[in-house]
């Protein structure tokens, strides 16, 4: 299913760059070059989201549901998709009309203005994201346990990266799946925990769990994948800028130049080719910081039978695909398969 609503999203921004669709779309704008900017951008955008609707449905609902995972109703469920588009809007939307009024304003110095802007705007996100995206689904709480945060904050000073709390993410509300994941840069960074993790947890496993992810504190993980993120954006920006330089290119999409609103499907397009080109290496990586991890947290707590049977018991509550297809593992999976990271603590 994902794999065929990628197809779709790739085929759909061809149309839309190259084909009359675009063009339909783009006449529905009127007004100033701003104007038609924004409204087109937003068109676009809501396009994108109208036909990826039921893929999403179906994996995100009928999916979940049908194998017991999800503990959200469907007015939950639209309500939750409801502010992803908003989330998208306020951001794709507002980068993709940033990208075509700068390229507009500054004809010849525009790829040096969005190449610094996109670093900027990835570092910004990263930051602020714990603070206010996150809260837009999930409420946060700092967990109640003292005896347990006691021992945590100890675990934390071992590993060398004090916290002041952790919290508790409310997921349970969503899903019946189990996680944890920090997030956030300096004074935003985070050590999370789902509810559903804390629900029948051994003290040991979630020793490990959190030991897992100081690991990923410790390895500054966040910041370098912060910092790959803005050398991603940058690239992006110079592969449009040699590509929008192409006067055949800019003729077949139908554009007078970067700051031409006629771009904006290309550029998404562009977007998506560059992030499926960049997938392996993005997954590899982020399985060997993965890794990383996870022998800091054998390392930790000197307890590999904790360590297997945590592996074990996330496996099996969120049903994880043990020997994945190999292309999709090159592609997609972050995370090393449960039998090789049981593996690695023999």
């Amino acid at each position: 299913m994902s794999l065929v609503s990628l197809a779709i999203d790739l085929a759909l921004l061809a149309l839309l760059s190259f084909g009359p669709l675009g063009n339909a779309l783009y006449d529905v704008t009127g007004g100033p070059w701003w104007a038609r900017t924004l409204v087109y951008a937003l068109l676009v955008l809501a396009v994108m989201a109208l036909a990826g609707l039921p893929f999403a449905f179906w994996r995100g609902f009928v999916h979940e549901h049908t194998w017991g995972f999800s503990t959200q109703s469907f007015a939950g469920w639209l309500a939750d998709r409801g502010k992803s588009l908003a989330v998208s809007l306020v951001l794709a939307g507002g980068a993709l009309v940033a990208f075509v009024a700068v390229a507009h304003v500054w004809t010849s110095w525009w790829p040096a203005v969005i190449a610094a802007a996109a670093a900027a705007l990835v570092l910004l996100v990263t930051f602020v994201a714990p603070l206010v995206l996150e809260p837009l689904f999930n409420r946060f709480e700092p967990l109640a346990d003292g005896e347990l945060v006691a021992s945590l904050k100890s675990l934390a000073l071992r590993a060398g990266v004090p916290i002041r709390q952790v919290l508790v993410a409310d997921a349970s509300r969503r899903t019946r799946k189990v996680n944890a994941y920090v997030s956030g840069l300096g004074r935003t960074r985070r050590v999370v925990v789902y509810d559903t993790l804390l629900g029948d947890a051994d003290p040991r496993e979630l020793h490990l769990v959190v030991a897992h992810e100081l690991g990923h504190r410790r390895a500054n993980h966040v910041a370098k994948g912060t910092i790959l993120g803005m050398v991603e954006a940058v690239v992006f920006v110079l592969a449009a800028w040699g590509l929008l330089s192409w006067s055949a290119l800019l003729s077949a999409i139908g554009a007078a130049g970067a700051g031409d609103p006629r771009v904006i499907p290309f550029l998404l397009l562009l977007g998506s080719v560059l992030g499926l080109a960049t997938s392996p290496l993005d997954s590899a990586l982020l399985r060997g910081w993965e890794r990383q991890a996870d022998a800091f947290s054998l390392d930790l707590t000197a307890d590999p039978e904790a360590f297997v049977s945590t592996h074990r018991r996330l496996a099996l509550a969120n049903l994880a695909d043990l020997y994945p297809p190999r292309l999709a593992y090159v592609f997609w999976f972050s995370h090393p398969t449960p039998p090789e990271r049981i593996a690695s603590a023999a």
